[in-house]
């Protein structure tokens, strides 16, 4: 009786582990999902999509309009708890915008990455996905930001390479 209550025990702790697994979309506007809403959002449709295929992921949406990468890297802290197994990285333009140097954004870029990969968590940087997306006229009429189809594209490209 006693073997059989820790089996159980065992087993549900293994399967609310893996159920929990958590995701963070860390980014500005796109991952925010400035003009289209957060539920069109690349993050809710990549949810969306990982759980169709029987991954019961936990995807947050950790983007902010306007961010850049020492706004990033002041909440990484508070946006990626303990549990975090990927962190889905969108800087996007607004360092360049704001007009934060090179030199600092590259800096704030590299220790993000290095604060990630202390902790053992994958990072996948998301703006070629982006990009492309934009490139390929999924953009809203300030050129900038996806379409619902530019966030749906990206979510799809992001759910092939999550194993």
């Amino acid at each position: 009786m006693l073997r059989s209550l820790i089996l159980i025990c065992l087993l549900t702790v293994a399967t609310t582990t893996n159920s929990s697994a958590q995701i963070i979309a860390l980014g500005a506007s796109n991952t925010a999902g400035y003009g289209v809403g957060p539920s069109a959002a690349y993050p809710a449709v990549l949810e969306e999509l990982l759980r169709a295929k029987g991954r019961p992921m936990s995807v947050s949406n950790a983007g902010v309009s306007g961010d850049t990468t020492g706004g990033m890297l002041a909440r990484l802290s508070s946006v990626a708890p303990n549990g975090t197994k990927i962190v889905i990285l969108q800087i996007g333009g607004n360092d360049r915008r704001k007009g934060i140097s090179e030199a600092e954004a590259a800096a704030n870029r590299s220790e993000i990455r290095k604060r990630l990969h202390a902790r053992g968590i994958r990072i996948i940087e998301v703006d070629g996905y982006v990009r492309s997306a934009l490139q390929s006229g999924l953009r809203l009429a300030d050129g900038i930001h996806l379409t619902v189809e530019g966030h749906r594209k990206v979510a799809q490209q992001l759910a092939a390479s999550i194993r």
